[in-house]
């Protein structure tokens, strides 16, 4: 009966053995998976944080080359304006001044 008692010690002592060290490399593996999730997490970070400044400088480069061409068609709308102007600011004072001289 002491044996099988002896027995039953023994295998209870290297369960608790083989628990305790799978307890311990819980741990380890639980501190790679959050190393590793870290890094993981930054490198998203980063890739991201470029994606969007990629983007940021394209829509500034678009903005830009829209303004300038908001810009050049304002310079040629004014020009033509002033061509017309040029040509038939005489017409236009005639016909300002027949409105203001005509009875109603």
């Amino acid at each position: 009966m002491d044996s099988i008692v002896k027995k039953l010690t023994e295998i209870e002592s290297a369960a608790s053995a083989i628990v305790r060290h799978a307890e311990s490399q819980k741990e380890v593996l639980e501190r790679e998976y959050q190393a590793k999730r870290k890094s993981f997490d930054e490198a998203m970070e980063r890739k991201t944080m470029a994606q969007v400044e990629k983007i940021r400088g394209e829509l500034e480069r678009n903005l830009g080359s829209l303004s300038v061409g908001q810009e050049n068609c304002g310079d040629d709308s004014v020009a033509a304006l002033q061509k017309e102007f040029e040509e038939s600011h005489t017409q236009y004072a005639r016909d300002i001044l027949k409105r203001i001289t005509e009875v109603s």
